[in-house]
């Protein structure tokens, strides 16, 4: 499975940015994981394929939402209330099969290849 993200650039603070993944084939469970300089790769939100149910960081809970598009193979993150703590490359990843340890990057298969979110006044 290939994924492809979109999306992302420069946010003020309190602002408003989407990123995108599309993927090449079904799977089980997409993510969006996050990794700020000098810090280690955090999970932000997930979502299983199959119901939609959605998984999020309590950092990113009531403002984050995670979304999918079963015609397009596309998952977004709409990203509202943005800080500058939020600041990392986004990265998307996938499973072919659900994991109740959605949180851990290592149990993901597949990865996009990043995008830069920057939240700066």
């Amino acid at each position: 499975v290939q994924l492809v993200e979109s999306g992302g650039g420069l946010a003020q603070p309190g602002g408003s940015l989407r990123v995108s993944c599309a993927a090449s084939g079904r799977t089980g469970v997409m993510a969006w994981f996050r990794q700020a300089r000098g810090k280690e790769r955090a999970f932000v939100a997930a979502i299983r394929w199959g119901d939609g149910n959605t998984r999020y960081a309590d950092s990113v809970k009531g403002r984050f939402t995670i979304s999918r598009d079963s015609a397009k193979l596309t998952v977004n993150l709409q990203m509202n209330s943005l800080k500058p703590e939020d600041t990392a490359v986004y990265y998307c990843a996938a499973r072919l099969v659900y994991s109740v340890q959605y949180y851990d990057s290592e149990q993901y298969d597949f990865w996009g290849q990043g995008t830069q979110v920057t939240v700066s006044s």
